[in-house]
């Protein structure tokens, strides 16, 4: 996957009534609002890269227009560190198309997803990353957790590991290891 690079220009969609303060966007990027920003850096909170401002050059509205006029925040994109931690491959409720090869990113086909943990002692105390195993998606500390709620941000939704669900096939949670 392309590294987005300058001049950072976005065209956003709205489905609802405002425009959130984290946005995803089509690679590892995310779009942050400038509140966001500055929250995340006034608390010392860790994991996000880059803090490059960009411009907004249009936005789409995907239901019918808001009744007042738009305000549209200032935003940066930011990438969120490839952590060290890993998924536990003994104790996940994940379903693999094949068991991972590579020992350092244990990337394999995911099938679906019932709930995953992160094993013992790989966690280097990031507030934000990329596991190793699950590149795909986001883990976050309970201290962005406090974060967030604290200060009412939007466009996110948190999901404790253990309840984390993504099954598009129905396949069910994997078989629990046996002992």
């Amino acid at each position: 996957m392309l590294t987005w690079s300058a001049p950072y220009r976005v065209e956003l969609e709205l489905h609802g009534e405002e425009l959130g303060d984290f946005i995803r966007s089509t690679g590892y990027e995310r779009l942050i609002s400038e509140r966001f920003t500055e929250a995340f850096r006034a608390e010392g909170l860790t994991g996000l890269e880059g803090f490059h401002p960009i411009e907004v050059v249009r936005v789409r509205y995907m239901r019918k227009r808001p009744r007042q006029p738009l305000a549209v925040p200032r935003y940066y994109v930011v990438w969120p560190c490839f952590g060290r931690a890993a998924v536990d491959l003994v104790l996940n409720r994940v379903r693999f198309s094949k068991p991972p090869t590579c020992t350092e990113c244990r990337a394999t086909g995911i099938d679906a997803i019932h709930g995953f943990v992160l094993e013992p002692g790989t966690w280097s105390g990031e507030d934000i990353f990329r596991p190793r195993g699950m590149q795909g998606d986001l883990v976050v500390s309970e201290r962005f957790k406090d974060f967030v709620e604290r200060h009412g941000f939007t466009n996110m939704r948190l999901t404790p590991t253990e309840q984390y669900v993504w099954d598009p096939s129905n396949l069910g949670p994997a078989p629990l290891p046996t002992a």
